[in-house]
């Protein structure tokens, strides 16, 4: 998705003949492996997390169609010329930022406040910065952060 977003990237590596990404790849990797943009509702639930996400799919879909009927040739660079292509690239980039967005929320969810370290959290008697202990001052080192494991959440 970011790079249909992205038109430098895609002038500088799609149009480059010895780069291994090109438009067919990107195409074959977001709408044969991940989703199909003429039918995203197939996909809720499956790669697509929201309906929004999903309308924004269909509208990349349209706008992919609109770029393809401008591009007889099927050539990257008749892509990148089309007149519709400024919509393909800003309909990529609102949906990079809601897939992203509803990415962090899901991974938000999935961690509990538990295994997300406080960034001031001081352990007892471990090396690190002069700190507090209690509200007694110390002159030995003994302040560093408390990090537990982000990757064996507490299990209900």
């Amino acid at each position: 998705m970011l790079a249909l977003a992205n038109p430098p990237w895609q002038r500088d590596v799609w149009l480059d003949p010895s780069v291994f990404e090109d438009l067919d790849y990107v195409f074959h990797t977001l709408f044969d492996d991940f989703c199909d943009a003429d039918e995203p509702e197939r996909y809720l639930g499956v790669s697509l997390r929201t309906d929004e996400e999903v309308v924004l799919m269909r509208e990349l879909g349209v706008a992919l169609n609109a770029t393809a009927a401008e591009a007889p040739n099927d050539t990257h660079a008749e892509y990148l010329r089309a007149s519709a292509w400024p919509e393909v690239v800003a309909v990529a980039g609102r949906l990079a930022q809601v897939m992203a967005a509803n990415d962090l929320r899901e991974l938000a969810m999935l961690l509990d406040d538990e295994a997300v370290p406080e960034p001031c959290q001081v352990v007892r008697g471990t090396t690190g910065n002069t700190g507090h202990q209690g509200d007694r001052h110390t002159s030995r080192d003994t302040a560093s952060p408390q990090v537990k494991s982000a990757t064996s959440p507490k299990r209900p």
